[in-house]
């Protein structure tokens, strides 16, 4: 018989295994696309759709994946989810037209879905007191989105593009039947069958859901479109190779998956809310420095014209990029410290539509920053977008809740306290 600390173990080693190999394929087109795109000749919006489409359907599926979850477990949607993507994945190996990558992306954006699930999977093996830490080490699965950028290129250099989709089916469907094998079901974790759809619905009407949304689309949102869109500015803004552009952007989407964990020890020890709110601040000042242009200009002065340039050089916009990443992936992970104080017995419903919001902002954001660059032809428009949706965040977030709720020390986990 296996005690529960090893069943504890194994639900959270496998789902965030699981979580990591499905946001590795969820963000493959950030390198993939890339080939794709000199392949089609697509001008910098058709990138934007092409980038973020899996991004729509992963976040559509989100609210009914966790829906199912919190009545069938999560154990069984995690499995059957990781399956139905197996085909599609292989598929774009496949495609030769735009419109069958697009149709064949949001397939593959399925995979996606999977955060919903594994976050009240495991969220459900935990007490409270140690839910934030749990929530944070499977949330630190965000970092596929890192290793498919260490893969990818690599599969692309050894042998082409289209070889990638192929490699990822077959990683995909052994993970499936590992996660089956090696996880565990806990009937009492499911909600009772006596709650209805509507009464789970119910919960969504609650403002404090929708305010967690307005975070998370920030910390989320924001994460997976400068995930998907940073190679390919280091191609063009930099001029590095493929390989070397995709190293330089896991700087950013590395350290925004895997230290999510260390932000949920932090909302565990010192709240939801101070940790949230430091870490908009944090984004505000680097977008800020960000948004800045490469810009030459001419002073005339007393001995004649003089030309001055000002912009960021590859290591300081790489290492805004990095303190960034921190910032988010302790947002991430104090966002659902939120939920799961707040909504116990919903984490799948919930957590699906928070999700939901999130995953929509990494839909919307790539498309928005292609056609700014499109139209102003200013590649740091996308940070410009970035700094002025934050901005409002913060106005939003003040209003709603900072007036109200210590903004230092231990036990505030929210607008709740002040409530109670």
């Amino acid at each position: 018989m296996v005690s529960q600390k090893m069943q504890q173990g194994l639900v959270l080693g496998m789902s965030t295994a699981a979580f990591t190999i499905c946001f590795m394929v969820w963000m493959m087109f950030a390198v993939l696309g890339v080939p794709i795109k000199e392949l089609l000749q697509l001008n910098e919006t058709q990138f934007g759709l092409l980038a973020s489409t899996p991004v729509l359907t992963g976040s559509l599926i989100r609210l009914p994946l966790g829906m199912l979850t919190d009545r069938f477990g999560g154990r069984i949607v995690f499995f059957v989810l990781m399956l139905v993507c197996v085909l599609p994945i292989y598929l774009i190996s496949e495609a030769t037209q735009y419109w069958q990558f697009l149709v064949l992306g949001l397939f593959v954006g399925l995979a996606g879905g999977s955060f919903s699930v594994g976050i009240a999977y495991v969220a459900k093996w935990f007490d409270k007191s140690s839910q934030g830490l749990a929530m944070g080490i499977f949330g630190a699965g965000n970092a596929g989105s890192a290793l498919t950028k260490f893969i990818a290129p690599a599969i692309i250099a050894a042998a082409s593009w289209q070889m990638v989709p192929k490699v990822y089916s077959a990683i995909m469907f052994i993970t499936a039947l590992l996660f089956w094998f090696l996880t565990y079901e806990n009937k009492a974790h499911r909600v009772p069958s006596s709650v209805s759809l509507g009464e789970q619905l119910k919960t969504l009407k609650d403002p404090r859901v929708w305010r967690y949304c307005q975070y998370y689309s920030i910390v989320f949102g924001g994460y997976v479109a400068l995930a998907l869109w940073m190679t390919k500015y280091y191609v063009q803004e930099y001029g590095f190779s493929l390989q070397s552009a995709a190293l330089l952007a896991a700087c950013f989407s590395l350290p925004g998956g895997v230290l999510r964990a260390i932000g949920g020890w932090m909302s565990d020890k010192w709240g939801a809310h101070s940790v949230t709110w430091w870490v908009m601040w944090v984004s505000w000042v680097c977008l800020f420095i960000l948004s800045y242009p490469q810009t030459d200009f001419t002073v005339h002065t007393v001995n004649g014209p003089q030309t001055f340039h000002i912009g960021l050089n590859v290591w300081v916009f790489t290492a805004l990029m990095f303190v960034m990443g921190i910032a988010w992936a302790f947002g991430k992970a104090s966002v659902f410290k939120y939920i799961a104080n707040e909504f116990p017995d919903r984490m799948g419903a919930v957590s699906g539509i928070v999700g939901l919001a999130g995953g929509l902002g990494g839909f919307v954001l790539p498309i928005m920053f292609g056609a700014l660059v499109d139209l102003t032809g200013v590649r740091s428009s996308c940070f410009m977008l970035m700094y002025g949706v934050v901005w409002v965040s913060l106005i939003w977030m003040y209003l709603s809740e900072v007036r109200k709720t210590p903004v230092m020390g231990s036990g505030s986990t929210g607008p709740m306290n002040s409530a109670s």
